[in-house]
Formats: structure tokens, C-alpha cells, sequence
């Protein structure tokens, strides 16, 4: 009974900061450091979970995407994407060729929380300046967010959404869900190649005769559902509001975590 709340706890924590730009993998972390870590397989399922729930909601701009891809716009766009997919991909191989790992320790993780959080105060303060609004992703935006992406590969704590949505409204994208619809989509190609390289990686060394499938299984449902209500909530949210919140939520979490790690 233990294994199965601490699956669905950690479960909730992985589907609700997926998204979100406060750092899925600093959460998780910390969550493991209470509850007991769990395997890289159990890690890469849930976190999979997430990335089906916004195929969902997003389905319909993917169809039009794909289905009408000879069009000028659609064709535009998706090349825009490929570009900032393989800038990524290029980077995430070279650090996984230098032997880089991601440190499971809770102090740079605070730190990222910190800096993240005036980062995004910053952010929020240059596109209030701006005179108008900007939904045009350039091609300067998408490399610049491609390679903004390999930071949350590198750096714990640091969160994707935060690095590739906060990317493209520093590169002129003030309007906030332009800047996110691009976030999340290339986050779908990203995660869903990074997610099967390392299934397959752990697969390939470890096996996975000892997972416990009921855990996994849960952990995977309960972080899929989490996540679809936190993206369509995030996606409500910024038609009206800044990120200003999410700023303050890592500020008061870094300072929380360095004064518990002393």
C-alpha cells in the first residue's frame, strides 16, 4: 500500500510540473528524497504520461500541421520546429557523450529555483515595455529556443518550459501562448525521442523484471490526467495573467529548500 501512494504521489507531482515552468525533474528529486527513489524506468514512463496528455489537447493543431503541411504557413512552422528539434538533439547527444548526468542533489536545484525566478521577472518586465503584440515565431526564436532547451538537460531545476517559453518571449514573442503553443510542441518530438532512448537505454543494461507493474502503471495513468488539467489550466491562465506567479512560487521554494539542506 506504501509503494502504491508513494507511486501516486509521485505520479500528481510529475503531471502538474511537466508543464508548468517551476522543473519537473527538481520536484521529482525532491519528492524521491521523502519518499524513496524509484527507478529510471518508473521515471520515464510517468514522465511519458504526460507528453500523451498533450498530444490530446494540442491534437487538432497537430492534424492541421500534418494534414495541410503543403501549406505555406503549416510547412513554415514545422520546419521552424525540426530546426529547434535538431539543435536540441544535437546538444543532448553531445552531453550524453561526455558522460553528463544530471546531479541528484537538492542544493543546485534550490539555486535553479532562485534564478529562474528573477529570470522570470525579467522576462515579464521587458514584454510589458514592448508596444505591441508579438505571435510571429522567426526563425531566430525557434534556434534560439532549440537551443535554450538543452539547458534543462544540463542544468537541474532549471525546467524546460521555462528555458523554451521564456526563450522565445526574450528572442520578441510577447504574446504568451504563441510562446507556449511553440514551447509545447516541440517538447512532443523532444521528450518522446529522449523518453524511448532512455527506456531503451535502461531496458538494454537494468531490465525491468523488478518494477512493480501495479505502481507503474498507476503512477503512468494518475500523471497523465494530472497533467492535461494543469496544461489546459496553464493555457487558460496566461490569456490573462503573467508568469509573474510562477516567479514567486521558485523563489519561496529556493529559499525553502537551501534553508532545509543546511
Amino acid at each position: 500500500m506504501h509503494d502504491l501512494l508513494s507511486a501516486l504521489i509521485l505520479g500528481i507531482v510529475e503531471g502538474v510540473t511537466e508543464f508548468l515552468p517551476i522543473s519537473s525533474t527538481g520536484h521529482l528529486l525532491i519528492a524521491e528524497h521523502w519518499l524513496g527513489a524509484r527507478s529510471e524506468f518508473f521515471n520515464v514512463v510517468i514522465q511519458a504520461a504526460a507528453f500523451v496528455a498533450v498530444v490530446l489537447i494540442y491534437r487538432r493543431r497537430l492534424w492541421e500541421l500534418l494534414s495541410q503541411w503543403r501549406a505555406p504557413a503549416n510547412f513554415d512552422y514545422l520546419a521552424k520546429l525540426s530546426a529547434a528539434f535538431a539543435i536540441t538533439a544535437a546538444g543532448a547527444l553531445a552531453a550524453k557523450h561526455f558522460g553528463f548526468r544530471l546531479p541528484e542533489d537538492v542544493r543546485p536545484i534550490a539555486w535553479a529555483e532562485l534564478i529562474g525566478g528573477v529570470f522570470i521577472f525579467g522576462i515579464e518586465w521587458r514584454v510589458r515595455r514592448q508596444r505591441r503584440d508579438n505571435a510571429e515565431i522567426s526563425w531566430g526564436v525557434a534556434l534560439f529556443v532549440g537551443a535554450a532547451q538543452i539547458l534543462a538537460a544540463v542544468f537541474p531545476g532549471t525546467s524546460r518550459s521555462l528555458c523554451t517559453i521564456f526563450a522565445a518571449m526574450l528572442a520578441g514573442v510577447s504574446s504568451r501562448p504563441a510562446a507556449t503553443e511553440f514551447s509545447f510542441l516541440l517538447g512532443i518530438p523532444t521528450m518522446f525521442a529522449a523518453s524511448g532512448f532512455e527506456l531503451f537505454e535502461v531496458v538494454r543494461h537494468h531490465g525491468v523484471g523488478g518494477e512493480d507493474w501495479t505502481a507503474v502503471a498507476l503512477a503512468f495513468v494518475v500523471s497523465g490526467i494530472t497533467a492535461y488539467v494543469a496544461v489546459r489550466w496553464l493555457l487558460h491562465y496566461i490569456r490573462s495573467h503573467s508568469f509573474n506567479g510562477f516567479g514567486w512560487y521558485r523563489l519561496v521554494l529556493g529559499v525553502v529548500l537551501l534553508t532545509l539542506v543546511h
